[in-house]
């Protein structure tokens, strides 16, 4: 398959993340190869991300809330995604909110806008963040809960990557849990983009608009090492987790086997609206 193909196959996409950049950094991508190919692309932001910064002066959470709904609207533009909902949680408190009462939220999202897939987080966050924590937890229940069955991808790191990066992310404290990152083989891969040229670019034309959170980052690892970083996205099938041994048949976008794909410079996505 190529990179139209497995992308292609996601059908409608409904993101659902904690904060404004998780979706950019874990699917950027995927988003912008879709939103060219004239598939609908919805994302869900629990919160604002009103918390995420280290000069809680400077930017207190009134002020930094609505910079950051700014930031992720230029940044979801750049990907051509127009379809932004907030859940308007507090941010830092998601593992405090009722799983029934937002599963019950995210369901009814589901029912309306029909996706045929979802990206979220798994059970680890990615980062063991709690809030992605609270959302995987929250989208588990909430396929149950929809009249919707879809195809769930959990956000994930590969073996390689990990690896590669182990140094960055130990001096960085990149992850929130001692015992993450968990690893996973190539062979268990639903999906894995890795990045380059124009598609690389437009990412990181998005992760820029989203400075409050990325500039220090980028000032930190160098732009060189950060767009290296942020080039891969690799995804695992979740659906059977999800939903027990219920699983879609092969004509509803189960894939046959992982496949990963090399987006270039040549990709149609790099002139994508």
């Amino acid at each position: 398959m190529n990179d139209l193909d497995d992308v292609a196959a996601l059908g409608t996409v409904l993101g659902i993340w904690a904060h404004p950049d998780d979706e950019t950094y874990l699917s950027a991508g995927v988003m912008a190869i879709a939103a060219g190919n004239a598939q609908r692309v919805v994302v869900v932001s629990a919160t604002a991300g009103e918390r995420g910064t280290d000069d809680p002066v400077a930017w207190p959470p009134d002020r930094l809330a609505p910079v950051r709904r700014w930031e992720a609207s230029a940044a979801l533009a750049a990907l051509g995604v127009h379809d932004h909902r907030w859940l308007g949680l507090p941010d830092g408190e998601l593992a405090r909110c009722s799983t029934a009462e937002q599963a019950r939220r995210l369901a009814a999202i589901m029912d309306e806008v029909a996706p045929d897939t979802i990206l979220t987080f798994g059970p680890d966050g990615v980062t063991g963040h709690p809030d992605h924590r609270a959302v995987s937890r929250w989208v588990d229940a909430a396929c149950l809960r929809s009249s919707r069955r879809v195809r769930v991808l959990h956000a994930a790191l590969e073996e390689g990557y990990c690896e590669r990066f182990r140094g960055l992310h130990e001096r960085f404290d990149v992850f929130m849990d001692p015992s993450l990152p968990a690893p996973r083989p190539a062979a268990e891969l639903a999906l894995r983009l890795s990045l380059t040229g124009a598609s690389l670019d437009r990412k990181l034309v998005a992760l820029r608009a989203q400075a409050t959170q990325t500039q220090p980052v980028v000032e930190a690892f160098g732009s060189g090492p950060y767009a290296e970083w942020v080039a891969e996205e690799v995804f695992v099938d979740a659906t059977a987790q999800t939903y027990g041994q219920w699983r879609h048949p092969r004509s509803q976008h189960e894939p046959a086997a992982a496949s990963s794909t090399a987006v270039s410079t040549n990709s149609p996505v790099a002139g994508s609206r």
